[in-house]
């Protein structure tokens, strides 16, 4: 023991700074330790510059479709596409003026379905996704097992067709934009697994004491802390409404009620059949040389990207705020 005392003495004395005395004054010499978080001007400039290297790319096919989509459709069938074209022009947003009428039906259609899809969707996938992720549930591992094996294999698209049109009676009706998409077993496996790690039991079994019920639970506790995880399967499920035309192209024939996606397909299958067809190009040679083929398509790009790319800030946040998202210490 006597040993002992005196290593941990010695080891202690050891690990102290060090004291002079000069002049009367004590002065004791501190060991300076390296930040290992700073990073020297250098390197940081080089990361800077890649970083913004790299988020150009990003963004460079963008901009250069806004570009194209401003170019004149002589400058491209003259010089190709550039990045500063020799003329501008707007004829291709005036050429889908024309059909402004059914552009902003289309509009609205898409709208609407993009945002009570997407509250459904996100509903029933979490509300699926919290149930098979809880240990007091008794039949989770069978609805985990479902949702999993439609993974793996789905009924085909002739049996969906069948459903939809004669089971549910969906067909022209805009519903059969939506409920088809609202599911989707891969989201659910994403939000089970975010449930788990994410929402611990003990905050639940807090909740239950006080005596609130499983609906309270779910929406004032489970809910804030998901936000992060439910805020991506929302983007991802906008982004699947919005996109979506070959839907519309089963079940839709009411001029009323296409979706901009669809709407945009029939446009550019029109140019490419004016192109296409000989007989019809010289027959109407004038016609044809009006439209802006080139342009009026990145314009159609245009249009139906960009609410998408305005609306991605508002989910980046929730994105970040998963990255300090805390835990309870068990």
């Amino acid at each position: 023991m006597p040993n002992e005392l005196d290593n941990t003495q010695s080891t202690i004395v050891l690990s102290q700074p060090k004291e002079e005395i000069k002049g009367g004054t004590v002065k004791t010499k501190r060991k300076k330790t390296r930040n290992h978080h700073h990073l020297h001007p250098v390197t940081n400039a080089i990361i800077s510059v890649l970083l913004g290297i790299f988020t150009l790319m990003c963004v460079f096919p963008f901009i250069y479709v806004i570009i194209i989509s401003f170019s004149s459709e002589e400058s491209i069938v003259r010089n190709g596409f550039e990045i500063i074209p020799k003329a501008w022009s707007i004829d291709a947003y005036h050429y889908l003026w024309n059909v402004k009428e059914q552009l902003f039906r289309s509009y609205g259609v898409t709208i609407f379905i993009t945002i009570v899809g997407t509250i459904i969707s996100v509903l029933m996938i979490s509300f699926y996704s919290y149930a098979i992720s809880r240990p007091q549930f008794k039949y989770r591992r069978f609805f985990t097992f479902l949702a999993f094996f439609t993974m793996l294999f789905s009924g085909g698209l002739v049996p969906t067709y069948i459903v939809v049109t004669q089971f549910l009676h969906l067909k022209n009706s805009i519903w059969a934009l939506i409920l088809p998409l609202a599911m989707n077993a891969f989201y659910i496996i994403i939000m089970r697994t975010f449930f788990l790690k994410s929402v611990p039991e003990s905050i639940l079994e807090s909740a239950r004491i006080d005596g609130a019920s499983e609906w309270r639970t779910f929406f004032q506790i489970v809910f804030p802390l998901s936000l992060p995880g439910i805020a991506t399967i929302a983007l991802f499920s906008t982004l699947g409404y919005w996109n979506d035309w070959f839907t519309a192209l089963l079940y839709i024939e009411d001029p009323k009620l296409v979706p901009l996606q669809s709407l945009l397909m029939k446009i550019e299958a029109n140019l490419e059949f004016m192109r296409q067809n000989v007989e019809i190009s010289i027959m109407q040679q004038s016609l044809f040389d009006t439209i802006p083929q080139d342009s009026a398509k990145m314009a159609m790009v245009v249009i139906a990207t960009l609410p998408i790319a305005v609306s991605y800030p508002f989910f980046q946040k929730y994105f970040i705020s998963g990255l300090t998202i805390g835990g309870v210490k068990e």
